[in-house]
């Protein structure tokens, strides 16, 4: 195992993510691996012990940290910047932003590859490096570098491919990479075949030539400059990976050490507001536009996993239900929607946490706009989740197998109370509903996923009363689409 530690006696970390322009003012953190071993790279070349320190030991050591991916823990910090004129050619003046990352003092970064083990000659040269590393990003970025032989800590920064903490609130980072040593080689090729490098003649031929070294050591020497004039989006010896760092790594107010954890509820209430409000009926409508904007909000705007309890894909076969319910809600029973519940028996974790309180729009198309805020999470915190023993249709139940004789709707609703292990209730049909002033029937109601394809041995619908021979928790959803509202029951009064 491999641990750096390094601490910023300014204060201050400035750093442009490569891709972005200084005016963004944006930070890169935590420091990328392509920034830290180039600036090591820089050190050797300008002021180590070359008698001592051969380019050999330096194109060792750059392959073996190219070799893994490291994680970080990283400190508290928020973002900041500053603003100046800065004076250009004619007597006239630019504005520039200044972005950079406020670190505590006394707390240090920590970068750990967990894998890795240097060579005596590697170690020795790791050391020598990092006592002469002044700064690390822009030259105002001072720093103070060493290596921890027994660090014990734990990471809250790791690449998108390892497991993280379900409780730790998470956001998506991209950072660069080196290219390991071993896969350079192969890199390289396809890139001269891919852009036809070797076929170019002339003095452009030569500049591009001199951008792609067959070392990676000297490859990740080739100036930024040089490759953004030569038209590469991307430095050549380097490939974007994603990370996943704490919740507002750069918006940490806090003096001391701390990460965003969430405990894992089950439930999740927000509250829709806007006139008018969508009617009951059209529950099944807004079930499906709250899942589709909750994984948008994940995959599109965040970059988080879609958790197959969310999407409702990929599931085992002995999933039981412990996945996604995405409930319509009349709280105050005038027959408008004015709340959702998602209910995930599974547990929702802080990564969906944390996309439901960023989402504050749910879009019907022609039938409307709503607001949505955050309203409480953890457990029994809806009407619908109340224990009880009478249980009334809300939405129609759509019967989940085709009806034949012997099992109808009927024996279909105590074949899947038994299933729920709930106690076998005594069942009455009932012809319509009143959600407000006006009674409603079944047809009244959307009763058809969106999705095409699906077999719906259900068209219809009916409406049921059961009563329990002992009080049952909510929320209560049974039948065909009943992760969308279909089938919801709510205690009677």
């Amino acid at each position: 195992m491999l641990t750096i530690a390094i601490d910023f006696p300014a204060g201050r970390f400035h750093a442009t993510p490569w891709g972005k322009h200084v005016n963004e003012a944006d930070v890169e953190w935590p420091p990328s691996p392509w920034r830290l071993i180039r600036a090591l790279l820089a050190v050797w070349y300008r002021k180590a012990d070359k008698d001592r320190f051969s380019q050999d030991t330096l194109q060792r050591l750059v392959g073996t940290l190219a070799s893994e991916l490291p994680g970080y823990q990283l400190p508290s910090a928020r973002q900041s910047h500053s603003r100046h004129y800065m004076p250009t050619a004619g007597g006239k003046k630019t504005l520039v932003f200044d972005g950079f990352a406020i670190i505590p003092d006394k707390q240090a970064l920590i970068i750990n590859w967990p894998g890795l083990e240097l060579s005596p000659e590697e170690t020795a040269l790791l050391d020598h490096l990092l006592e002469k590393l002044g700064y690390l990003g822009r030259a105002e970025s001072w720093i103070n570098a060493q290596r921890l032989p027994d660090w014990q800590g734990e990471l809250n920064t790791l690449p998108a491919e390892l497991p993280a903490d379900p409780q730790i609130a998470r956001e998506a980072v991209q950072l660069l990479a080196p290219w390991p040593a071993d896969q350079w080689k192969s890199v390289r090729q396809t890139l001269i075949s891919d852009n036809q490098i070797d076929s170019v003649k002339g003095k452009t031929g030569k500049r591009l030539q001199a951008t792609l070294p067959e070392a990676l050591s000297d490859a990740l020497c080739v100036d930024t400059g040089q490759l953004q004039k030569e038209g590469w989006s991307l430095p050549p010896a380097a490939r974007p990976v994603s990370y996943y760092r704490p919740w507002q790594a750069l918006n940490q107010r806090q003096a001391s050490h701390t990460i965003h954890t969430l405990p894992t509820v089950t439930q999740v209430r927000m509250q829709l507001s806007g006139k008018p409000l969508p009617r009951i009926e059209d529950s099944l409508r807004v079930s499906e536009a709250f899942r589709a904007a909750l994984i948008h909000m994940l995959d599109k705007r965040l970059n988080l996993p879609v958790p197959n309890l969310v999407s409702g894909h990929n599931l085992p076969d002995d999933n039981r239900h412990s996945h996604a319910f995405y409930l319509a809600e009349d709280a105050d029973r005038d027959g408008h929607i004015d709340h959702l519940l998602l209910h995930i028996p599974g547990g929702i974790t802080a990564d969906v946490q944390q996309a439901l309180n960023r989402l504050n729009k749910l879009w019907l198309g022609k039938k409307g706009e709503w607001q949505l805020v955050f309203e409480n999470s953890g457990d029994n915190i809806s009407p619908l989740t109340v224990s009880a023993s009478v249980w009334q249709s809300q939405t129609p139940y759509l019967h989940p197998w085709h009806a034949k004789k012997g099992f109808g709707v009927y024996q279909q609703l105590l074949r899947e109370c038994r299933s729920r292990g709930l106690p076998e209730p005594q069942i009455e049909q009932l012809d319509t509903v009143q959600p407000g002033k006006t009674p409603r029937r079944p047809v009244h109601f959307h009763r058809f996923r969106k999705r095409r394809g699906l077999n719906q041995p259900d068209r219809q619908g009916s409406f049921w009363r059961l009563r329990f021979p002992e009080p049952v928790s909510g929320p209560l959803a049974l039948g065909f689409a009943c992760h969308f509202g279909m089938g919801l029951f709510k205690p009677e009064e």
